[in-house]
């Protein structure tokens, strides 16, 4: 069935890979559940898994001489699987965003010389935030009155 799947596109093909589908569909998406994936997300994945599976024509690359076809399956799921914690992982460390770069701003320098009085580090954040705000305001302040030929340095 897997060999007739992955020949060509002739209905006998479509018909075996219908097959194929239904037949690992489950087993997957237990496989999925079982790794901790709630049932809406183990769905959309098994799902995923299937449509890259077809583009890429998997199906054809089924080989007996290597070992039954359901652990070919198996190990590209695992791979698949990995792939969108490694994506995930991307996503949630800011990828996909420009990076700045902070070596620039020499945070170290300025860490250094913020002022450490005891204060709760709640508290010295929210001082922080707040002395950030004031120095972009006055900045902005400061290039607009500069635009306007009026410069004069607010902080000095």
């Amino acid at each position: 069935m897997v060999a007739a799947a992955g020949k060509s596109e002739s209905a006998q093909a479509a018909v075996a890979l219908e097959q194929l589908c239904r037949t690992y569909w489950y087993p997957l998406y237990a496989f999925v559940r079982r790794q901790g994936y709630e049932a809406h997300e183990a769905e959309d994945l098994t799902q995923e898994f299937f449509l890259r599976f077809l583009a890429k024509e998997y199906f054809g690359r089924g080989d007996p001489t290597l070992g039954r076809f359901r652990n070919f399956l198996l190990a590209c799921m695992k791979h698949f699987l990995s792939e969108q914690r490694r994506q995930a992982r991307r996503l949630k460390r800011g990828g996909g965003q420009p990076l700045v770069s902070w070596d620039s701003l020499r945070v170290e320098e300025r860490y250094r010389s913020e002022p450490t009085d005891g204060v709760t580090p709640k508290r010295s954040t929210n001082r922080r935030w707040a002395l950030t705000l004031l120095e972009q305001a006055l900045a902005r302040l400061e290039a607009e009155q500069s635009s306007q030929g009026k410069a004069t340095r607010l902080l000095s």
